[in-house]
C-alpha cells in the first residue's frame, strides 16, 4: 500500500503540519471560544469589549485573542491524546545540579541577597509521530484525569500557542473594581505533612503580594481574608492564601498586570532579585510556565487568569513541562528535588494518554 506521507516530507513534519491547521479555539473558564476575531500583545485591549483567550508567558510577549462564539464547554469530541513515551522526558536541571542550585539559594539567602527564590527545571519530550497531538485532547485528558480549577487550553497556532494547563492556583481575577489573588505556597503528600519552612513561604509570598497589589489598589483596601488554608488536589495537599484589593480609579488591565506579574509564588522575594537568581540558575527560559493563561470578560471587566504550574505547552515538535518549588534557608536539597517530582509525577502520566495507562516514572 503506498505512504500517505507525501514525498520528502517526514511523518513528523506532516504531524507538525496537521497542527498547524487546526483553528483556534480556547477552553477556559468553562467556556469554549472559537471564531478568532482579534489577535494581540496590548493588554489594554482587555479593557475595550467582547470575550478573550488570555496567555502571558514568563518569557516572551502576552497573547491576548478575541473569540467571537462563547459557550458552554462540551465533552471532548475529538480522538484521544496520545502523548509521548513517558522513559522519552528529559529535563534541563538533573538531580545533581538542581540540588547545587538549591544549595547556591540557600548561600544567597545567607548573605542577604535574598529571601526565598522559586527553582524550577522544564522538562522536554518528543512528541509522537503517529497521532494528531492536538493539545485540546490533551487537555480533555487533564480534565478527567488531574481535574483543576484553573484549568485552560488555548490553541492558535498562527501564534504558536498550544497550552493545556491544569492550574490549581489564582494568579490574578478581577471583579468591578475588585482584584485577588491567591498565591500557593506549601505542598505535601498528606493533610498533616507540611513543614515550618511551607508557612514560612506562605507568609512572605503573601507579604510580597499584598505589596505588588498596593502599587495599583486604594490605599487602605488590600486586605487578607485568608491564610494559609489547606486545599486537596489530585495526589497533594498546599497551603492557599487570599489577597484582595480595591483598583484605583482609571486603571485597568495592563495596570494590574504591570504591577503583579510575574506572580509572586513562582520567582520569590524580593521579586527582583529573585528573578535575578532564576535567570542565572535555570539554564533554559521557562516558556509559558510560571506565566499566566485565563479569560477575560471586557464588556463585564471580570475575568480569572491562573499562574501557569501544572501546564504543558508545545514548542518545537516537543511537549514541554515545567515543575520546581520555593526555596528557603531551611531548604532540603534532596527534599526539593522530590517535591519536584511529586509535582510532576501524575501530570506526566496523564500526558502519556493512550499509552496502556504505562507509568511515568523520574525523569532524566
Amino acid at each position: 500500500m503506498p505512504s500517505s506521507t507525501p514525498p520528502n516530507r517526514s511523518p513528523r513534519r506532516a504531524a507538525s503540519a496537521r497542527r498547524r491547521s487546526l483553528p483556534p479555539l480556547a477552553v477556559v473558564g468553562g467556556r469554549l471560544c472559537t471564531d478568532l476575531l482579534d489577535l494581540t500583545s496590548d493588554l489594554s485591549a482587555l479593557d475595550s469589549s467582547g470575550f478573550w483567550a488570555v496567555v502571558l508567558p514568563f518569557d516572551g510577549d502576552p497573547v491576548c485573542a478575541r473569540f467571537a462564539n462563547v459557550r458552554a464547554a462540551r465533552p471532548w469530541p475529538g480522538r484521544p491524546w496520545v502523548g509521548p513515551d513517558p522513559a522519552s522526558w528529559r529535563s534541563s536541571l538533573d538531580h545533581d545540579a538542581f540540588v547545587a542550585g538549591v544549595q547556591t539559594i540557600r548561600s544567597e539567602i545567607a548573605a542577604g541577597d535574598v529571601y526565598q527564590v522559586n527553582l524550577t527545571r522544564r522538562l522536554r519530550a518528543p512528541l509522537p509521530v503517529d497521532g494528531d497531538c492536538d493539545v485540546a485532547a490533551l487537555g480533555a485528558a487533564l480534565a478527567v484525569g488531574n481535574p483543576a480549577p484553573y484549568s485552560a487550553v488555548v490553541r492558535i497556532p498562527s501564534a504558536g500557542v498550544e497550552v493545556a494547563s491544569a492550574s490549581p492556583e489564582r494568579f490574578l481575577a478581577r471583579e468591578g473594581d475588585v482584584v485577588r489573588s491567591s498565591p500557593i505556597k506549601g505542598t505535601a503528600a498528606t493533610v498533616d505533612g507540611f513543614l515550618t519552612k511551607d508557612r514560612a513561604e506562605n507568609v512572605m509570598i503573601v507579604d510580597l503580594v499584598r505589596n505588588d497589589l498596593g502599587v495599583v489598589c486604594e490605599w487602605g483596601s488590600v486586605k487578607v481574608p485568608d491564610l494559609m488554608a489547606t486545599e486537596e488536589h489530585p495526589g497533594l495537599f498546599h497551603l492557599v492564601s487570599t489577597v484582595e484589593g480595591r483598583l484605583r480609579p482609571g486603571l485597568g488591565w495592563a495596570d494590574a498586570v504591570a504591577a503583579t506579574f510575574p506572580p509572586g509564588s513562582v520567582t520569590g522575594a524580593p521579586k527582583l532579585a529573585a528573578v535575578d537568581s532564576i535567570r542565572r540558575l535555570e539554564p533554559e527560559p521557562r516558556g509559558v510556565y510560571c506565566g499566566a493563561v485565563g479569560w477575560v470578560d471586557a464588556d463585564r471587566a471580570v475575568g480569572d487568569l491562573n499562574v501557569a504550574i501544572r501546564t504543558f505547552w508545545i514548542e518545537d515538535d516537543e511537549l514541554n513541562f515545567g515543575t520546581g518549588g520555593g526555596i528557603t534557608f531551611d531548604s532540603d536539597p534532596e527534599g526539593e528535588w522530590q517535591e519536584t517530582e511529586l509535582k510532576a509525577r501524575r501530570l506526566l502520566t496523564v500526558a502519556a494518554g493512550a499509552r496502556d495507562g504505562a507509568p511515568a516514572g523520574a525523569v532524566r
